[in-house]
């Protein structure tokens, strides 16, 4: 199972949101080019990254960082404000690996579409964030009123491959990962599954691993200190 450690970025820094709340923004590390040094350092070789500016504005103003740390070689699962094909070919431009699509995934899936037709499956994924079970969009504001088991049967119809699950109310919350969910979402679909918050230990890890997970997002439990990546890393087998 690959590991992600992931970067939250908003006006330059390092963050992370409780539950996707925007009120409750807080830095959690000095600075994004050595946390990501410090993931390289731990063996890493992916890092997913949320631009949480291009996100609520559209406005690229992490660009800078984004293509700097793509420089040092790890590869860059790139979300956060990607709306549409220009937004894919920037995101590319800066050296990103791959992109996550997000609410535009349910209002445009076309543009999904699109995507995939020009980068190629692996180089994007879709982001699917759920509430009890129900699609949510907008920074989580809005409730889709979709099911996130159809939703995700849907974007397999049109060519997705990579879907990462973020169960809204794990984000976090370092309670520990959604498993039913996840697990009903690999019996839906035969696409490549990561899991995204509630990560609170390494044993959380080796229970992704061994229900046979693609991938899993790692972001405040390392920040806190409750995971040691170089383990996890080691755990999930070759990266």
């Amino acid at each position: 199972m690959l590991i992600f450690p992931a970067i939250d970025l908003k006006d330059g820094k390092v963050v992370r949101l409780y539950k996707g709340n925007f009120d409750t923004v807080h830095q959690v590390a000095e600075d994004p080019l050595s946390t990501a040094a410090a993931f390289r350092a731990a063996g890493a070789k992916y890092l997913h990254m949320v631009d949480l500016d291009g996100a609520r504005d559209g406005v690229r103003k992490n660009a800078a960082i984004v293509r700097t740390i793509a420089e040092t070689g790890l590869q860059i699962e790139l979300g956060g404000g990607i709306r549409t094909m220009k937004d894919a070919d920037e995101a590319f431009a800066l050296g990103a690996w791959r992109i996550v699509i997000g609410s535009a995934a349910v209002s445009h899936p076309d543009f999904v579409k699109e995507a995939i037709a020009k980068y190629g499956v692996e180089r994007v994924a879709v982001g699917i964030d759920a509430k009890d079970g129900a699609v949510h969009t907008a920074g989580w504001t809005e409730n889709e009123g979709i099911d996130y088991l159809f939703f995700a049967k849907q974007l397999e119809l049109i060519g997705v491959k990579y879907i990462i699950f973020t169960d809204i109310d794990t984000d976090g919350t370092l309670s520990g990962p959604s498993f039913s969910r996840l697990d009903a979402l690999q019996k839906a679909v035969n696409c490549f599954i990561t899991a995204s918050g509630g990560v609170s230990s390494n044993e959380d890890l080796r229970a992704l691993r061994d229900q046979g997970l693609y991938a899993a997002i790692v972001g405040k439990a390392w920040y806190t200190g409750a995971v040691d990546l170089i383990q996890a890393i080691r755990e999930g087998g070759p990266q």
